[in-house]
């Protein structure tokens, strides 16, 4: 099979960790022995969120004068090549040496009359207490949502229109290569109006797994998996009535809201998968991707079926 794996942010940074290289690469090393059993018998595609990265490197481009901060698009590319790099070096240690590896930096084009520009919703960077939040937001003219019990900078967060790298990831899978690619939802670009053809960057971080979706769409994925920190899709999550969906059709879920930034987005890319290519999709714990990919674990989004059913 032709399998996309989209690595959420807890794969390289569990909430509360220090932000350190060690501490992502700690992370990486059990996403790798997860993923690492797949690509003998799979074509495998894996992308990754990158919303603390950029924070960071945010964060540090703070501390020089405005003008020499680096913007978004370009911090995208940086953790692109940064997580991209410690997700090859942790596979490689771990598969044949005939494994071949590449991370591809992935330009992804969204629209600038997106209405994502005028209300930003994508988290980055680390959590704060809400009376350190204010004063960064008024300091540096951030934009601070609540965040789970703590408050995070938000970000414009466009919808991805088309994936400019396809053709050479296409490619690499047919040399038989792992691909790390779309990390972070892609570097997002958009063609500058009244320019002829001129693409640049802009200031926004793309929702990955909407990212991931198009991408698994476009290379004709056999299955599309987003990994998170929850063990599968709850009806009432964080109620004593909460119950996991094993299986389900995104007809059934259509009318059930999920968090918009947690769970949301990724039953929303699920049910897109499923809807438009007939397809499977699933959402589970990283720990329990053979057993997600098995059917034995996680939720399962499908056309085909009827309704939800709900784990035993």
């Amino acid at each position: 099979m032709r399998i996309v794996i989209a690595l959420g942010g807890n794969a390289l940074l569990k909430r509360g960790q220090p932000m350190t290289a060690e501490v992502q690469r700690a992370n990486v090393r059990v996403a790798a022995k997860a993923i690492a059993p797949l690509v003998p018998t799979h074509q495998v595609v894996i992308s990754h969120g990158n919303g603390p990265q950029v924070g960071l490197l945010a964060l540090q481009g703070a501390a020089y004068k405005p003008d020499e901060a680096f913007p978004l698009d370009v911090l995208g590319a940086e953790t692109e090549g940064m997580i991209g790099y410690m997700i090859e070096q942790e596979l490689g240690n771990l598969l044949p040496f005939e494994v071949p590896f590449a991370t591809v930096l992935t330009m992804v084009e969204v629209d600038p009359d997106d209405p994502g520009f005028q209300n930003p919703t994508k988290f980055v960077g680390p959590v704060y207490e809400k009376d350190e939040a204010d004063r960064l937001a008024a300091e540096k003219g951030w934009v601070v949502k609540l965040d789970g019990a703590k408050w995070r900078r938000v970000v414009p967060s466009p919808l991805p229109k088309r994936i400019f790298e396809i053709r050479p990831i296409r490619w690499l899978l047919d040399q038989g290569t792992v691909v790390i690619c779309a990390g972070g939802g892609g570097i997002p670009t958009l063609y500058q109006k009244g320019a002829d053809r001129k693409l640049i960057g802009v200031e926004a971080v793309i929702d990955k797994d909407l990212c991931s979706e198009l991408l698994a769409r476009e290379l004709d994925a056999d299955l599309f998996v987003m990994l998170t920190d929850a063990d599968a899709v709850y009806l009432d999550w964080g109620t004593p009535t909460q119950r996991a969906i094993r299986r389900a059709t995104p007809a059934a879920l259509s009318g059930i809201g999920f968090a918009a930034g947690s769970m949301g987005p990724k039953v929303a890319a699920a049910c897109a998968f499923a809807q438009a290519t007939g397809k499977k999709s699933a959402i589970g714990a990283l720990e329990d991707l053979s057993r997600i990919i098995a059917g034995e674990a996680g939720t399962m989004i499908s056309v085909h079926g009827d309704g939800i059913d709900f784990a035993s």
